[in-house]
């Protein structure tokens, strides 16, 4: 029972310590110091039965400073009571007298577990006694007076709505509402944020912890959880890379120099394998389906827990209402702050799930969240208002996200974060291996489904392939052979991961029929020392032209089947040509025969390269994705083409380019042997930018538009972006030329200019 007392002190009303026959030693500290502990428990030591508790306590208290105080000494206490304890353990049971004090040794058996119990219940208490504090602290204050602070102008009306309707949904109570205006206050403040602070709350912060790299696996794989097909495939390729990923751990621990970086709680929501979402992958893994997903939502798991920090997995609704905490009720009450991670990474079914259980919280915590995005959302889909009034509405997108926060499988655009995936890594002596015994007419094609053979014109070039090489299938099958898989095709069926990368070491050639778009296959062919051929799309396919990509929140155009195998690896690794051109078509086939080509993995594919990418957009990009920011833009005409250098005290070179009409910015950086980089649009979003390349106006404006900063030479406009959610690396247009803030990068690692590792 809590009584009050006028001078706050710690008042101990009855105090019982009853010794059961069991038998007790204690050295050193001996006696009485275990009578202070006791004693200022106030507690009832007893022996029952083996369930019981170890004590009973029965004090009376108040005061903040004092009872923090005897609880810490008890703490430390029992402490050296369990350290003095273990010490003897190693002895003989025996009785002696040394220097005047008294030392019993006596066989410990269950005292250990005695006094770790005890030391539960302190830490019970703390907790107890912490909340009886912050209790008594308001109803000390009575009526809490309500601010007047311009800063949270809605805070008077908020706590008129709390007075009347706080017993409206049971979530209120949840977090403590009782009628008081100090409760609404407190809830207002820190489960909600309508109203300001209370300097009388405790707000003190937990400490960062470090997080160390990890090369054992074996808790990751209890986490991803059993029951599906589709975990059971992300277990197997886990095991399969385990090697691999300790490797590399151990190699950019050495590369960071073991510095210190911050262990992030990081929940994991994989809401496109949840029953809700209707999981249509998990039934497909072994019948041919879309592994690509999986792939890398296998490999994001294993980074995140490789570099050290703290991680939950959620497959389910209800295990993402549990880790986040979701309070009972019809969803009135946000969930209470702060978010219990750091880092949420989802996809977009988790995003939607996320919205359905956090209420007004998704708002507030929204710069936590990561969207694992396959083809990527560009800003102008991102932007809800924008895209809704012009266009750009889909299905997908309009979140009103940072465009950094969609993370994607390869770097389409630089608007957003470019994620990946790992593929095997070979040693030299594999690669020695593969190089001698390639088959060099053996080509694979790229294809699982059956569907996927159903390629309009496919048996012409499919014929002249067969002219010059062997060909190879890996389509799935239940009974009977596919009617669209050619009969001079060997199909092996749908291969496990190891069988099909023994095909791949054999084969030279990997060919690809235009579809699947951007899975991870390529990357793993061209790693066995495969080359790999694509058709090249002219037009290029897009949302206007083509089924698949229409309702995806991109105006990309993919000028091939890989664009990044294209563009990134290239020749002699790919060959990108028109599959309708016969002539075309057989003089690649037989240059592919000619050419002898090694394994190659481009770094940011490798476990090392996912490691470090990831690990620096989880230290650096909630604050800035980049390590040279520029406060203040100095800019000094360089003198040549349409370009000019930013240079800053922190600043080494943000080169500043201007884009042709209707060309984007990723083209224009492309073009001069840089990568576009959206975070710095706010620093030549001025008239200054304009001045210093000598561009001509008559009238700047300030616009939402989502190709803003540019200028139009006709008509002499310049226009400003006014929405920084839509600066756009991606943006373009006929009529004008784009301001471009382009960046170098890191040869193998598009993600980070040259010095952004740390």
């Amino acid at each position: 029972m809590i009584t009050g007392s006028t001078d706050g002190k710690i008042m101990v009303r009855r105090c019982l310590v009853t010794f059961k026959p069991f038998r007790i030693f204690v050295v050193g500290i001996g006696f009485f110091s275990l009578c202070f502990l006791m004693t200022s428990l106030g507690g009832q030591f007893s022996a029952k039965r083996l369930g019981d508790s170890p004590f009973t306590i029965r004090t009376e208290v108040l005061g903040g400073v004092e009872s923090r105080g005897v609880l810490r000494k008890i703490s430390d206490m029992l402490e050296v009571i369990l350290k003095r304890m273990d010490s003897l353990s190693k002895l003989d049971n025996t009785s002696t007298t040394d220097g005047g004090s008294l030392i019993f040794v006596i066989q410990p058996a269950g005292l250990v577990e005695r006094i770790q119990a005890i030391a539960q219940n302190v830490s019970n208490m703390a907790i107890r006694v912490e909340q009886i504090l912050q209790n008594s602290m308001v109803q000390g204050r009575g009526t809490c007076e309500v601010p007047r602070d311009p800063r949270f102008p809605e805070c008077p009306g908020k706590v008129d709505w709390m007075r009347a309707r706080w017993t409206s949904d049971p979530c209120y109570a949840f977090y403590g509402v009782d009628g008081s205006d100090c409760s609404f206050l407190i809830y207002l403040s820190e489960v909600e944020w309508f109203c300001p602070p209370l300097s009388w709350r405790n707000h003190s912060s937990p400490p960062t912890q470090h997080a160390a790299f990890r090369t054992d696996l074996t808790v990751l794989l209890d986490q991803v959880g059993t029951g599906k097909e589709s975990l059971s495939f992300m277990k197997r390729r886990i095991r399969r890379l385990a090697q691999q990923w300790a490797t590399a751990a151990n190699r950019l621990d050495a590369k960071l120099e073991q510095r210190w970086r911050d262990q992030k709680k990081i929940l994991v929501h994989v809401g496109f394998l949840t029953e809700e979402s209707g999981d249509v992958f998990s039934p497909k893994v072994l019948k041919g389906g879309p592994l690509g997903e999986m792939v890398q939502w296998a490999d994001i798991l294993t980074a995140l827990h490789v570099l050290g920090h703290n991680l939950k997995i959620s497959m389910s609704v209800k295990e993402l209402q549990g880790f986040l905490g979701v309070p009972p009720g019809r969803g009135s009450c946000p969930l209470t702050g702060p978010l219990p991670f750091d880092l949420i990474y989802t996809d977009y079914h988790g995003l939607q799930q996320m919205k359905q259980h956090m209420g007004l919280s998704l708002k507030k915590h929204k710069c936590h969240i990561r969207v694992i995005d396959t083809f990527g959302t560009e800003p102008a889909y991102n932007h809800e208002e924008y895209a809704t009034l012009h266009g750009y509405r889909t299905n997908w997108g309009y979140w009103n996200l940072n465009a950094r926060q969609y993370m994607t499988m390869f770097p389409h655009t630089p608007d957003n974060s470019f994620m990946g995936f790992v593929s095997e890594e070979l040693n030299e002596t594999e690669k020695r291996s593969i190089q001698q015994n390639k088959v060099n007419n053996m080509a694979v094609v790229y294809g699982k489904e059956a569907s996927m053979w159903k390629v309009q014109g496919k048996e012409g070039f499919l014929q002249i392939l067969h002219r010059y090489m062997e060909v190879h299938g890996t389509v799935y099958y239940e009974t009977q052979r596919p009617p669209e898989v050619p009969a001079f095709v060997k199909n092996h069926g749908l291969l496990p991961q190891h069988e099909l990368q023994q095909l791949l070491r054999k084969a030279k050639l990997f060919i690809g029929f235009g579809f699947p778009y951007e899975g991870p296959a390529p990357l793993e062919a061209i790693a066995n020392g495969c080359i790999f051929l694509q058709p090249k799309f002219n037009p290029p396919h897009s949302s206007l032209n083509h089924e698949f990509f229409r309702g995806k929140p991109t105006s990309r155009e993919v000028s091939s089947q890989h664009p990044y195998a294209e563009q990134y690896i290239g020749r002699p690794h790919v060959m990108t040509v028109d599959y309708n051109n016969s002539l075309e078509f057989d003089s690649a086939i037989r240059e592919i025969m000619r050419t002898k080509v090694e394994p190659y993995l481009p770094y940011e594919y490798t476990c090392e390269g996912m490691l470090e990418r990831v690990h620096s957009y989880i230290q650096h990009q909630v604050r800035s994705m980049w390590r040279r920011i520029l406060t203040e833009p100095n800019l000094s005409r360089q003198g040549s083409a349409g370009g000019s250098r930013v240079a800053g005290p922190l600043f080494v070179s943000l080169r500043l380019l201007v884009s042709q009409e209707g060309q984007s910015c990723v083209e224009a950086c492309q073009s001069a042997g840089f990568i576009c980089e959206p975070a710095h649009f706010r620093f030549i979003n001025n008239k200054e930018a304009l001045h210093g390349l000598e561009v001509q106006c008559e009238v700047v404006d300030s616009e939402i538009n989502h190709i803003l900063p540019a200028f139009s030479v006709v008509r002499r406009e310049c226009g400003l972006q006014r929405e920084p959610l839509l600066f756009s690396c991606a943006g373009h247009s006929p009529k004008y030329r784009r301001l471009c803030p382009c960046r170098d990068f890191r040869r193998g690692q598009v993600a980070l200019c040259k010095d952004c590792l740390q």
